[in-house]
């Protein structure tokens, strides 16, 4: 694993995950809402956000975090690994909740629940009819990559504990 995507539903925990990842890999990890949006919650233009990614994208190892529908097909060409957290509706919609309040470093203010955008809400809620299936589909299409499936976060956490026994189990063979 050197270029690593990890997508899914907003409030699946991609940021949770990759952090995770990021510790146990040593891989640079770059979120793509901190390529896209600024402090006072406005976007960098399109051109700039797609010339970020693309600098990003010619490194040698990486992980990637973040859905943005209309470049994950270019990540998926250049990428060694998928993660897909693929959970259901209720644990992304719980996710956001537990986040408010927080500072992240995936992305660059800290969400209350007086700036819950009623938009990104349903966008969530119809994420497994709408995002989902064309996702899938370009799984399917680039499922010589090596792709890992997550439906619950107990999947996830099992598979980075695992990653970490072995990466330890590498160290001290040393």
């Amino acid at each position: 694993m050197k270029k690593i995507i990890i997508i899914g539903c907003p409030g699946s925990g991609k940021s949770t995950f990759s952090r995770a990842l990021h510790q146990i890999t040593g891989l640079p990890l770059y979120h793509l809402d901190m390529l896209n949006w600024k402090t006072d919650r406005t976007t960098v233009e399109k051109s700039v956000f797609h010339e970020k990614l693309r600098q990003t994208m010619l490194k040698d190892e990486w992980i990637i975090e973040g859905n943005y529908g209309s470049t994950i097909e270019r990540r998926l060409q250049v990428c060694d690994t998928v993660f897909f957290l693929d959970y259901p509706v209720d644990t992304c919609l719980k996710g956001i909740e537990e986040r408010k309040g927080k500072k992240r470093s995936d992305l660059p203010w800290i969400e209350t629940s007086d700036n819950t955008d009623k938009e990104f809400e349903n966008f969530i809620k119809n994420y497994h009819t709408e995002s989902r299936p064309d996702v899938i589909q370009l799984l399917n299409k680039y499922s010589h990559k090596q792709v890992h499936i997550f439906s619950n976060r107990e999947q996830g956490d099992k598979y980075l504990d695992q990653l970490s026994k072995n990466n330890q189990s590498k160290k001290e063979d040393i």
